[in-house]
């Protein structure tokens, strides 16, 4: 849960007298958890630490300090002196945060590791992420599985093939969603992953409350189950809900069974709907339990009364129609067909070919070439210098 520190920029009349624990967020922002600051440093949010870890050290960035922290220990219902809270050791330095790097970086192999290794002892369970301690010493295995799993033997496998200490937690699917992230059909983040802390069960009956339609894909969020959101409203309509009639799923009239189908809570109206008819008729909730009552006596009423529903939106007028033909001018389509007769060149046939004369035959090239080879016969030689 993200929290907001508004009392971070105002100054304290007694500085000893503040909150010496602090919130450190850890594996950015997934998981969060309390330290004790016993030292004479103060920090600020954003500052890098190294905090008690597992037999050694981990590296978290402050997210609270301060009063709001009194006031989220006190949500969440810790102690503030308890003797046993973690301490915070130091400001991380250079080195911390390069062995911390190292071993985030094994995360995505340990992750494809660790599946196959499930899959070998044929476990029913999914390893969703693997977050290594700091120093490399402990790693945290988050896995998601709908039964008990026995996996006292895949413990053993894993502190010999990543030679750390290893710790099981088993969470649900909205829990892995918020650790994964996302945007949901709002265009928002998602509430599991920024400020959502605690996962209430959600079912099919508040979307009937609601008069949602039961689709699965539209009820659904990113981690497959129904969506969070649909609990924001649920006890506003269950209020306004108080003031309709009970029993009033069907009702008797003249024309047979009418058949409520939705109930508007914004208008006060219930719709019914008559059998071998799909006309919806709405009517007032005095109405309703004007008929429940001659029902009850026995007596049919000839109609439903329904009312009439009117809606503040503009009605859209229709464009009349307009004999047009003869109106529309088709000058700039005329100009484009002339554009495009000047930018095309003459079809090869109507080119002027150059005239190279009458074709001249094999017989006539050697009667030519032998009247050549005779003059040159007969021409006198010069005499040599």
């Amino acid at each position: 849960m993200n929290v907001y520190d508004w009392l971070a920029n105002l100054p304290f009349s007694d500085p000893e007298s503040s909150c010496r624990v602090v919130e450190v967020s850890f594996n950015n922002g997934s998981r969060k958890d309390y330290f004790r600051n016993n030292s004479i440093n103060y920090f600020d949010k954003g500052d890098m630490v190294a905090v008690e870890g597992v037999s050694g050290f981990d590296v978290g960035m402050v997210n609270l300090t301060g009063e709001v922290v009194r006031v989220q220990l006190k949500k969440k219902g810790i102690n503030e002196s308890d003797s046993d809270m973690r301490k915070i050791l130091r400001k991380a330095t250079d080195r911390d945060i390069d062995t911390m790097a190292l071993n985030k970086a094994r995360e995505p192999e340990a992750v494809i590791r660790s599946r196959a290794i499930a899959k070998q002892l044929n476990l029913n369970m999914k390893v969703s992420e693997v977050e290594f301690q700091a120093d490399g010493r402990k790693a945290t295995f988050y896995y998601i599985a709908d039964d008990r799993v026995d996996f006292r033997e895949l413990i053993k496998i894993y502190a010999k093939e990543f030679r750390v200490k290893v710790e099981m937690r088993q969470i649900g699917a909205r829990q892995e969603a918020g650790k994964i992230g996302g945007i949901g059909s709002c265009g928002r983040e998602l509430c599991c992953s920024t400020w959502l802390t605690d996962f209430k069960s959600v079912n099919t009956t508040a979307a009937r409350y609601q008069n949602l339609s039961i689709n699965q894909s539209k009820l659904s969020g990113q981690c497959g189950r129904l969506k969070c959101c649909l609990n924001y409203e649920l006890d506003t309509y269950l209020d306004a809900l108080q003031h309709f009639p009970e029993n009033a799923d069907s009702i008797q009239v003249a024309k047979g069974t009418a058949t409520l189908i939705k109930k508007d809570i914004f208008r006060n109206l219930m719709w019914y709907v008559l059998p071998d008819s799909s006309k919806q008729y709405p009517l007032t909730i005095d109405r309703v339990k004007k008929i429940k009552f001659e029902n009850s006596k026995n007596i049919i009423p000839q109609d439903l009364e329904a009312v009439e529903v009117t809606s503040n939106k503009p009605k859209e007028v229709e464009p009349e129609f307009v004999d047009v033909v003869g109106q529309i001018s088709l000058r700039s389509l005329e100009k484009a067909e002339k554009r495009k007769k000047a930018n095309t060149p003459p079809p090869p046939s109507s080119q002027k070919k150059d005239f190279k004369g009458p074709k001249r035959n094999d017989r006539n090239d050697r009667n030519d070439r032998n009247d050549r080879n005779n003059r040159n016969d007969h021409r006198p030689s010069q005499p040599k210098k």
